[in-house]
């Protein structure tokens, strides 16, 4: 079981938002097999900034603060909104260690009140902006997704001041292909479609609806990009400048949401019908309460 307390600001990381995901601009072939996705061990309070392992009874709101309706970017389908029905955590999850954090779409027609979007889903997003923010580490989370074209759940952090200029740093996004997800980093000159990104492809026989620890390595020279202990994809200084400035010495807060369709998704499926980026088969098992994003935790540490 899992002992870690919710909060420890263990030696390092300060600080105190804007942006949304993109297409990946490469890709890259299958890597050597990966271990199993098993539990990664438990870090010791001396080595850990962050870790939330949801393990209480509801979200921790000393860590997290939902997401509203008001907020919409990348032309998705979803209202944001805080209800026990696209944000709670469960217990008894097969394969997770304690409980987890559920993020889950809903269909919700007619109940959108911005007129400009009339939104027929709801759903999740948290983050800890404020609360918690953090410049360089190792940052996080063990996953496991439903495999559902046209959905768009992440694990990501962002800047906290104008976007692109403070940077965007995306751990992980999935948008419905089941054997790969992409990861992807966005600041001036090398943003939304233009992103420095790349894909992720699972060994055969795995996919994202397995638990995967997704996590980036941040230092003031380079970023990279692992999937169960994987490096896919790294950039360094000197790479991001031959692009644009380096927007990666700032503070930034952690993110996980769930979206759904928009600009990415379209991008990938092309599906026009009935949703932009959206399918009926996947309407239907939205409709059914069977797609979901549970998190089984979230840690930061120091690196060195």
């Amino acid at each position: 079981m899992k002992r870690l307390p919710m909060l420890m600001l263990a030696a390092i990381l300060a600080g105190c938002g804007g942006g949304g995901g993109s297409p990946p601009s490469a890709t890259l072939g299958a890597p050597s097999p990966t271990p199993s996705p098993t539990p990664s061990p438990t870090p010791t309070p001396s080595t850990v900034a962050f870790a939330d392992e949801f393990n209480a009874a509801a979200l921790d709101r000393t860590l997290w603060t939902p997401e509203g309706p008001d907020f919409w970017v990348n032309n998705e389908l979803q209202a944001y909104i805080d209800s026990p029905e696209t944000i709670a955590i469960r217990q008894g999850v097969s394969g997770a260690d304690g409980g987890v954090l559920v993020l889950k779409p809903i269909f919700t027609p007619g109940q959108d009140a911005r007129s400009d979007r009339n939104a027929d889903f709801s759903s999740g997003r948290i983050d800890t902006r404020g609360k918690y923010d953090f410049t360089y580490g190792r940052a996080e989370a063990r996953i496991r997704m439903s495999e559902d074209t046209g959905v768009w759940p992440a694990f990501w952090l962002l800047g906290n001041d104008t976007w692109p200029a403070t940077g965007e740093i995306d751990i992980m996004e999935y948008v419905g292909a089941p054997d790969w997800t992409s990861a992807a980093l966005h600041g001036p000159g090398y943003s939304a479609g233009g992103s420095l990104s790349q894909r992720y492809f699972f060994p055969a026989g795995i996919s994202v609806s397995d638990w995967h620890v997704y996590s980036v390595e941040w230092t003031a020279d380079a970023i990279t990009f692992s999937v169960d202990g994987t490096a896919f994809f790294s950039q360094t200084r000197s790479d991001v400048a031959r692009s644009g400035p380096w927007a990666f010495d700032t503070p930034k807060h952690i993110i996980l949401n769930f979206a759904l369709g928009g600009d990415y998704p379209f991008s990938v499926n092309t599906v026009a019908a009935p949703y932009r980026g959206l399918p009926q088969s996947t309407v239907d098992r939205i409709q059914a309460g069977e797609i979901e994003m549970m998190v089984d935790w979230v840690r930061v540490t120091p690196l060195g």
